[in-house]
């Protein structure tokens, strides 16, 4: 990556480590310093000496360190994923501090594991291994999965993402529901409520963003309406469930099964969900390949280098 104007004198405080190859480029393109690989005491004084010469910030998007907000001159937040919530947007927005995030390129990635979770908690797949790999498959047949033709796939937050993953659920057969805040010109079914949604659905699919107005918003009166046959997928935020609600619903049989990418304290698991035959977990990997990690890092670099050059940032946070 090439540049007309030097940055390497511009300092860039990195809260946290999110992408190894990104922050290399970044400490090849500015003024480096690393928070958290300083014990507290020493991330105090980092901010205190940086108070008058830094104003911009790289971070994960998920979490970050509140000491960043103690830079008086902030300008930007250059961020490394899409869902913004561990940004606190009542310290931004009053100081005019501009958030960056790097939606979009990601949306293949993620929308490839929701339909690899569908499939296989529909299919049985991890038991299924197992299965073969113990040679039960000896004394007895696997048991029979469930097809994904002609079922309801009920996605709760239709964002682009979700538009992707509706595109291949169809390829697949599936009808489409959703419910978001707002209706959209689609040729889904929209509900307006959530446990309405649950209720028409086989597999209901969270892909809602992380913050209080989504805190626990999938409840057992949500798992009860979806129902016995139903599958509870989840790879927007951990935060969105209540896991014990959620244990306790595939415990009793009020749904069938789970595939979950996300939890509400990562890389925290509930050992209850370890031990369920019903349940497929991953340590979220929505948007873990080589190509989406590179593509991401590069919208944190050219925002951080459009802001250095007075030049409109690429993907602000409105």
């Amino acid at each position: 990556m090439t540049r007309t104007t030097p940055t390497q004198s511009i300092p860039l405080l990195i809260a946290n480590e999110f992408h190894r190859e990104t922050v290399g480029i970044l400490d090849s393109l500015f003024d480096t310093y690393k928070l958290w690989t300083l014990p507290a005491e020493k991330q105090l004084q980092l901010v205190n000496d940086l108070k008058s010469t830094c104003h911009a910030v790289a971070t994960a998007s998920w979490q970050t360190n509140p000491l960043i907000y103690d830079l008086p001159g902030l300008e930007v937040v250059a961020c490394f994923g899409v869902g913004v919530d561990g940004i606190n947007f009542s310290e931004t927005r009053p100081r005019n501090i501009q958030v960056t995030n790097t939606p979009d390129v990601l949306n293949d990635a993620v929308a490839d594991i929701a339909m690899a979770l569908i499939l296989m908690t529909q299919r049985n797949l991890i038991n299924a291994d197992y299965h073969v790999r113990s040679k039960e498959w000896h004394s007895r047949p696997f048991p029979l999965g469930c097809g994904l033709a002609g079922k309801t796939l009920g996605i709760l937050g239709l964002g682009s993402i979700g538009e992707d993953i509706a595109r291949r659920a169809q390829a697949s057969k599936m009808k489409i529901a959703y419910h978001n805040r707002r209706e959209k010109a689609l040729p889904y079914k929209y509900c307006a409520d959530l446990t309405e949604l649950a209720e028409i659905s086989d597999v209901l699919l969270c892909m809602l963003p992380g913050g209080e107005q989504t805190s626990k918003v999938i409840n057992m009166d949500v798992l009860k309406a979806l129902g016995p046959l139903g599958t509870f997928i989840n790879v927007g935020r951990g935060t969105s469930v209540n896991e014990i609600d959620l244990i306790d619903a595939l415990k009793d049989g009020i749904i069938a099964a789970a595939g979950l990418d996300v939890y509400d304290n990562e890389p925290q698991v509930p050992e209850a969900l370890l031990s369920m035959k019903n349940v497929v977990l991953l340590p979220h990997v929505g948007s873990a390949t080589t190509e989406t990690r590179q593509a991401m890092g590069n919208l944190v670099i050219e925002n951080l280098l459009a802001w250095s050059t007075g030049k409109p940032l690429l993907t602000p946070v409105e």
